[in-house]
């Protein structure tokens, strides 16, 4: 956000950061500016937000994992060596296919738990990439 001095931020788990209130994450804030949008038309909420869903999504699926650490370079070992592919450790792990799809898997602060998202251009891609990261995840 402060790179590009972006207005909003979010993630799935449903945070969302603003950045006229320092970048911090504000549930209250969300809920009024979603309450504003829906008292400005008639249509649904459902309706309102379908045109900005550029990528289907798993949701976030979260695993038990012993060693999180460890699990975390062997799911890069396993994804990195492909020819594309690019890997980033920021805050957990991004994997890009270069295809258009991508994980992240990010520890959990308060228990021994990696947390995966994937997303692709298409639901049909999105599945199958999720079960083949979960069955590293859980192996």
């Amino acid at each position: 956000m402060a790179e590009h001095d972006a207005v909003l931020g979010g993630e799935h788990s449903g945070h969302y950061y603003f950045r006229d209130v320092w970048r911090a994450d504000t549930g209250m804030l969300t809920a009024l500016h979603v309450l504003a949008a829906l008292g400005e038309q008639d249509r649904p909420l459902s309706e309102l937000v379908a045109g900005y869903s550029r990528y289907a999504a798993s949701g976030e699926i979260n695993s038990e994992v012993a060693d999180v650490p460890a699990k975390l370079d062997e799911v890069e070992a396993a994804y990195g060596q492909f020819d594309g592919v690019t890997t980033d450790r920021l805050d957990g792990l991004t994997v890009t296919l270069g295809d258009g799809r991508w994980f992240k898997l990010r520890p959990s602060n308060t228990e021994p738990l990696l947390r995966l998202n994937v997303e692709d251009p298409t639901q049909e891609a999105v599945d199958p990439l999720r079960d083949e990261v979960l069955a590293l995840v859980c192996s």
